[in-house]
Order: structure tokens, then C-alpha cells, then sequence
């Protein structure tokens, strides 16, 4: 089992030079894995992504948002797929399997369900649980300005720091970390992350 990320950039025609996102997101896609094998940006702004343990798959698209939401006038839309995986190619957009159709086919209805965020696993009970989480999830990840994007990102890379280090990292007080995690829902946005981290594990070993 294995889980793929497919997104596109959205907006990203109001960005003269793409390098503005595409620099940034090359960067974090290359701590998942190399390129074409693990992830690729293709057709300009879309890109797709392998996550080899389908429970940090949510975690790798908040990284995804966050990197992509810190630029100004720019958001995300990403479906992640979980499922077997039955053919690897040297390119990932040549593998195939269940977790490719299911991130495929739940990209196509991301429009239509006019969502920027979506999975879709082999238990549709759970794809229910998950998607109306996500989706008021997205209420306040949607909303996120640059500045909180860059908060969110640098504390997911540094999510198991407190406050007051990463304060000291950033040249900020605790309080003002605090404040601006806030803002943005952190804490909220995180235990939604364990949530899907356990519930994905739950089944998977099931």
C-alpha cells in the first residue's frame, strides 16, 4: 500500500515567473524523494507525488499548502490517493495502481465538489469521516495569508520544537509564536493530522 498526492497550483498564471513557487516546492518535494521516480511537476503547474506511507500523506499536502500558500495570490488544489501500488516506472506518472485511479479520480471531482482538499482510500466509510473533516478543515487553511502559510510551514518543520525554540529560531518571543499558530489554526489543523495518521494505520493493519 502506498498513497500519491496529485495537485495543481492554483492562480498561478497571476505569478509572471513560476519559479516563484516552483523553486520553493521543488525544494520540499526533494525531502520525500528524487525526481521523476518519487514526484514530478508537469503541464507547467500540476504536479504528483509519491508518499510511501500512506498516514504521513496528509502531513506531506499540509507541507505542500503551506510552502504553496506563502506566496501571494497563490492556493493549491490536491486529492490524495491511498491503495496498492502494482507497477513502478522510472517516471511516476508511468506507475500505476489503486492509489494512482483513486488519486486521479478524486482529483477530477475536487471542481465539482468545488473543494481544494480531498482523499480517497479503499474504505469509503472512512473517506467520509476523513473528507468532512478536511473540508472544515479547509475553512481556515484556505483563509491562511503568507504570513501564516510561512508560520505553518516553518512549524511543521519544526513540529517537535516547542514555542520558545522555535521563537528563538525565528528571532521571535513565545508569545508571538503563539499568536500567530493561532491565527492560522495550528493546533486544530495538527490533531486532525493524528487523527488521519491513526485511523490510515488503524486500517492498513487492519
Amino acid at each position: 500500500m502506498t498513497s500519491v498526492i496529485t495537485g495543481d497550483i492554483i492562480n498561478s498564471r497571476k505569478v509572471p515567473n513560476p519559479e516563484t513557487w516552483m523553486i520553493p516546492l521543488k525544494k520540499l518535494l526533494l525531502r520525500v524523494g528524487k525526481t521523476p521516480a518519487v514526484w514530478e511537476i508537469y503541464r507547467g503547474d500540476s504536479f504528483q507525488v509519491e508518499v510511501a506511507e500512506p498516514g504521513q500523506s496528509f502531513l506531506r499536502s499540509l507541507q505542500i499548502k503551506a510552502c504553496v500558500k506563502g506566496i501571494k495570490n497563490l492556493d493549491v488544489r490536491m486529492s490524495i490517493g491511498i491503495g496498492a501500488k502494482n507497477y513502478s516506472a522510472q517516471k511516476i506518472s508511468e506507475s500505476n495502481g489503486e492509489a494512482f485511479i483513486n488519486s486521479g479520480e478524486m482529483f477530477d471531482q475536487l471542481k465539482k465538489m468545488k473543494e481544494n482538499m480531498a482523499v480517497k482510500t479503499p474504505w469509503p466509510d472512512l473517506d467520509r469521516e476523513l473528507n468532512l473533516m478536511i473540508s472544515l478543515a479547509a475553512i481556515a487553511m484556505d483563509s491562511w495569508t503568507p504570513v501564516s502559510a510561512e508560520m505553518v510551514a516553518l512549524s511543521l518543520a519544526y513540529r517537535h520544537h516547542s514555542q520558545t525554540d522555535l521563537g528563538k529560531r525565528l528571532g521571535r518571543t513565545q508569545s508571538s509564536i503563539s499568536e500567530r499558530q493561532t491565527r492560522a489554526h495550528y493546533k486544530e489543523i495538527m490533531e486532525l493530522e493524528r487523527f488521519y495518521r491513526s485511523k490510515i494505520e488503524d486500517h492498513l493493519s487492519a
